[in-house]
This record gives structure tokens, sequence and C-alpha cells, in this order.
């Protein structure tokens, strides 16, 4: 796995945290979920499945990266 895997992403993300794919600049904002996916909204990212992609581009979740606020 290169330095650059999972950057940003912390075991410790809180459930409202918003993530950006790293490939498309598309972001997982748990308060919407996913409909693409059938996620329902108030699904933390940490929730999600781990075959789950981004519904834009389909990059895996090791994509995305911590919006910080």
């Amino acid at each position: 796995m290169s330095g650059f895997e999972n950057f940003g992403v912390r075991a410790n993300v809180a459930d409202v945290t918003r993530l950006e794919c790293g490939i498309c600049w598309t972001v997982y904002d748990p308060a919407d979920g996913d409909e693409v996916a059938q996620i329902a909204p108030g699904t933390p990212f940490t929730a999600l499945p781990d075959e789950w992609h981004c519904p834009n581009c389909d990059a895996p979740k090791s994509k995305f990266i911590v919006l910080e606020s």
C-alpha cells in the first residue's frame, strides 16, 4: 500500500464528517447518504459497506479524504 492510501481518513472519523473523493472530488455527506447505492441519509462514512464505491467515478472508499470543516 502506498503512503497516500487512505490519506486523510482516520479510524476515529466522526459520524457527521464529510469526505471527498480524491479522484473526482465528489463529496459523501452522511446527512444525504447515497441515493445511487441506496444508502440511507444519516449513514456515516465508516458504516458504508466495504464494497461501496464513489457514485460518480467508481473509486473505492480508500480514495476518500476527510474534508476539514
